[in-house]
């Protein structure tokens, strides 16, 4: 398996209210610290996040407006990537038991093909990133993060 580097980007203008992204963003912060990685934070723009999803609002979980969220937030990151002159990027998105790997992979392979398409579920992914929660103490949310998945 080959080995990367890895740089962190933490863009996750979806998230509402701005109280829960800095929580998550804290937990980020308190990850990237542990392992000694590189943090770089996307600015909170939450106004062109509900603009890019406009009219998908009540969709259900999983929907459209899930799909719309993935491309809003996985363009970011490939332009940070171009930006920054990194080969390849990826989304930790995979991991969660809620997300559909192949739609996630789709939409970023039409974005960039710099994506590497990495299944974070696999091997126990989700079950692990429970035990490093613990271990860590990091904070678990109750949901994706938007005002219209609660």
């Amino acid at each position: 398996m080959k080995e990367y580097s890895v740089v962190l980007f933490f863009s996750n203008s979806n998230i509402f209210p701005q109280e829960e992204y800095e929580k998550r963003l804290e937990n980020a912060r308190k990850i990237a610290s542990v392992y000694g990685l590189e943090l770089i934070e996307d600015i909170y723009d939450h106004t062109a996040w509900l603009s890019f999803i406009k009219g998908l609002e009540d969709e259900p979980e999983k929907g459209k407006r899930c799909e719309k969220c993935f491309e809003f937030n996985l363009a970011r990151a490939a332009q940070k990537a171009d930006e920054l002159g990194i080969d390849h990027f990826t989304t930790t998105l995979t991991i969660s038991p809620h997300k559909d790997s192949i739609k996630i992979f789709e939409i970023g392979r039409r974005l960039s093909d710099k994506f590497l398409e990495i299944n974070f579920k696999k091997k126990d992914g989700f079950k692990h990133s429970l035990e490093l929660s613990d271990k860590h103490e990091l904070y678990r949310q109750e949901f994706c993060g938007c005002e219209f998945s609660r």
